[in-house]
């Protein structure tokens, strides 16, 4: 594997002496469960665990180098050679931002952020920029103060697109993040009352999402979900940024990517798009219209950094959902084929009736029933168990037969259904879980989603479990 750092280069960059020579580094690990051989192990330390305790391991696993705090060279000595410092995520970020720095006039950055969809998102565009050039970008959700630093610590300086995912949780937080990234785009999917509990409204998590656009290169584009209510307000704060063009996509007939035909099926969507008046028709490998939006803004990226729109289009046909985001498992076939659409990595109420709507263009059997399976959605603030019993209109809506149900916030949304869409309510998913050995019949199709905290994987392979043992 070829070098991404030298011991010059760290040692330059954090003023700083190793205690031993070590060969140039080929990666940058903060877990020794993922690190191989040639890595620098950075042992950050976290409210669960101290990095600290792992440099051993590290060595023993074939690391090069370890970043260490100075106080516990002495006990450490003995692994490997060591680099201390005074903070490991300073010296973290510090690497990030001289990765970002050494790369190419050519390279173009883009930083993603939003509500909903920005994983998503950002994986659609690395798999079309990856048919296009050397791309680099976030692993899972690598989204927060360490996330973005260790990614960007991990870009080589020969990529020629770099794509980073930043989440937030907090007013302040996204600032610094796209300060490190420097993008030359910067795209928000949209806004929603998603951690609400902790801004007073909705307008001050818009604009911290729109805080995106502090780090803009002179020049650079915002891109802005022009369907989304706040349109105006990040359209405000970007006109104030150092971009030098706003880009919209949507719906509304005045964006500039604008969703212009959408016919939907269990696998996918066929989508016609006009960007800037131009018709350009192509086929998204995941089904929901809140893909084929952010698909458009997929596009619009695109266009920001000068690749070829027509092949980034095409390759959105290979666009497959990750697990937890809407993957699709199935057992059997024909009328007694059970479908099984794993939602469980996260929720929010705009993502949750997104995923009813999935449910609802879901193939089922003759005999077969829609059956919603899920847990609480958390960070919702004063107005939580109303935003819960509000789903009830939506299950209404799009016709789903029964809901299972699971946690105290889920317990108004169950009240609110009628009887016969009652399924069970559990007070924790493990319970839940264990209850849905027999509710599952042939040709049914299964919806299973919650907020991170409620633990709904638990419920996915439970029910994987069966099927695969069963053989449907």
């Amino acid at each position: 594997m070829s070098a991404l750092m030298t011991r010059d280069f760290i040692e330059n960059i954090l003023g700083v002496k190793a205690t031993a020579a070590f060969s140039s580094i080929t990666g940058v690990s903060i877990d020794t469960r993922t690190l191989e051989q040639g890595n620098l192990f950075v042992a950050l330390s976290g409210e669960q665990q101290d990095g600290h305790a792992f440099v051993e391991t590290a060595f023993s696993k074939g690391a090069a180098a370890a970043l260490v705090l100075k106080k516990n060279l002495t006990s450490l000595s003995a692994y490997g050679p060591l680099i201390p410092v005074d903070d490991c995520l300073s010296a973290l970020v510090n690497l990030g931002v001289a990765a970002r720095a050494r790369l190419s006039s050519r390279a173009r950055v883009i930083a993603i952020t939003g509500s909903v969809g920005k994983t998503g998102t950002k994986e659609a565009l690395r798999l079309v920029l990856s048919k296009q050039g050397n791309t680099h970008a976030s692993v899972a959700s690598y989204n927060n103060h360490f996330g973005v630093p260790l990614t960007l610590a991990r870009m080589s300086e020969a990529i020629d697109y770099g794509i980073f995912e930043i989440g937030m949780n907090h007013a302040g937080e996204i600032e610094p993040l796209t300060r490190q990234v420097r993008p030359h785009v910067a795209l928000i999917t949209t806004v929603e009352a998603v951690h609400i509990e902790n801004f007073p409204n909705v307008e001050a998590i818009a604009d911290e999402k729109s805080a995106l656009f502090l780090g803009l290169e002179d020049g650079g584009t915002a891109i802005i979900n022009r369907d989304n209510p706040h349109y105006e307000r990040m359209w405000t704060q970007a006109s104030r940024s150092r971009a030098g063009r706003v880009l919209s996509f949507g719906e509304n007939p005045f964006a500039d990517i604008r969703l212009a035909g959408l016919k939907s099926d269990a696998e996918g969507s066929d989508i016609i798009a006009e960007i800037n008046g131009v018709a350009l028709s192509y086929r998204l490998g995941s089904p929901g219209k809140h893909l084929a939006l952010n698909s458009l803004g997929v596009l619009a990226a695109c266009l920001a950094v000068g690749a070829d729109i027509e092949a980034a289009a095409h390759a959105l046909a290979d666009v497959k959902p990750p697990q937890g985001r809407g993957s699709r498992l199935s057992w059997g076939a024909g009328d007694r084929r059970i479908t099984l659409i794993d939602e469980s990595y996260n929720a929010n109420p705009t993502s949750m009736r997104a995923a009813f709507a999935l449910l609802a263009q879901t193939k089922i059997g003759e005999r077969g029933r829609r059956i919603a399976i899920i847990g609480d959605m958390l960070e919702l603030g004063r107005d939580a168990e109303a935003m819960h019993a509000g789903l009830a209109a939506s299950i209404e809506d799009y016709n789903i037969d029964r809901v299972y149900a699971c946690g105290p916030l889920m317990h108004a949304l169950f009240d609110a259904l009628p009887k016969t869409k009652q399924g069970g309510w559990f007070e924790h998913s493990r319970l839940l879980a264990a209850s849905l050995s027999d509710a599952i019949h042939a040709g049914d199709a299964v919806m299973i989603k919650g907020s991170n905290g409620s633990r709904m994987r638990e419920v996915v392979d439970a029910l994987k479990n069966r099927f695969d043992k069963d053989k449907v």
